[in-house]
């Protein structure tokens, strides 16, 4: 049986690990991801992959980076959380670990392993939205990694919902990770706090007493538990979301959308009333076909299962 290494490269850890034709990872590992140098991360990624092989007998390395990968699969152009611009990525790795390598945008490779090995299984299209700090994605079409011309295809977070709306870090304003990630979850919990503390006395609470002690654990803590509050924000949070995903499916018309990151931890809390406001907005509602809304079967080692799998692929 095949196997490949699958190297997950975050802005604080890179995982790795190997990886069989099924998807099953058969061994792990993970370091603290240096900033400076700029080549201090690519020596930790050479070391993981040079202890892995060392142990099994693998074919080649599938790399899922934090950035924009050019559309040969081979450099990194830009991430904003390492110092990499234009970075050689696959020659690099493959001069100094002796293996083919591939190079996947990391939202990318999770989407890929998403749909071949976890909730996406027995369906062609999917679209996968990872909700975290921001927003990202990765789309597979009628089975394909849908990359585009230049290989920086589906940045979903910076669909402009609210034209001259939030200032986001990509410097425009209005993207939708302002209004349907993390990050947005608890800027609602906090000026809720700050409006409303006594509604938002169980948030105020977790939080030390103060709005800026409120985080997006804390929230998620507390609509597990019920909190009237919390749920709110859980609420305005699935609107946001269920609104990109009406616009997403109005474009790409896929058969299943994957809720994955971080704050999809939240479950059901997140992924019903989502499911719910997208069906509402999409065009032509109750007339035509609805995709289905799962959550993430994967987790955090989707990344490595996908870029693994491109790896043999490659």
């Amino acid at each position: 049986m095949a196997l490949t290494i699958g190297v997950d490269i975050g802005g604080t850890k890179v995982a790795a690990g190997v990886v069989d034709e099924e998807g099953e990872i058969l061994a792990r590992l993970r370091r603290d991801t240096p900033v400076e140098p700029s080549g201090a991360a690519v020596d930790v990624i050479v070391a993981l992959v040079r202890e892995l092989a060392g142990r099994y007998d693998v074919e080649a390395v599938g790399l899922g980076a934090p950035g924009f990968v050019d559309a040969g699969r081979s450099t990194v152009l830009f991430t904003p959380n390492l110092p990499w611009r234009d970075e050689p990525l696959r020659e690099t790795v493959e001069k100094r670990c002796g293996l083919p390598a591939v190079v996947e945008n990391d939202a990318n490779a999770a989407a890929w392993g998403e749909a071949g090995f976890g909730a996406g299984r027995g369906e062609r299209f999917v679209v996968l939205i990872t909700i975290g700090t921001g927003i990202g994605g990765g789309l597979v079409l009628d089975g394909v990694l849908y990359r585009g011309r230049f290989g920086v295809a589906a940045e979903i977070g910076h669909l402009n919902v609210i034209p001259g709306g939030r200032l986001c870090g990509c410097g425009n304003k209005g993207c939708w990770e302002q209004y349907a990630s993390g990050r947005a979850l608890v800027r609602e919990a906090q000026e809720l706090a700050r409006r409303s503390p006594e509604e938002a006395r169980r948030l105020l609470e977790l939080g030390g007493g103060w709005p800026e002690g409120i985080t997006g654990p804390i929230v998620t803590e507390a609509a597990k538990a019920g909190d009237p509050a919390a749920l709110r924000c859980f609420e305005v949070l699935a609107q946001w979301l269920g609104h990109g995903m009406a616009d997403l499916a109005a474009i790409l018309d896929p058969g299943l959308f994957v809720l994955g990151g971080g704050v999809s931890e939240a479950g059901e809390i997140l992924r019903a009333p989502a499911a719910a406001e997208y069906e509402e907005r999409l065009t032509g509602h109750g007339r035509r076909p609805l995709a289905e809304v799962r959550l993430a079967e994967l987790g955090p080692e989707a990344g490595i299962v996908g870029a693994a799998d491109l790896a043999r692929l490659r």
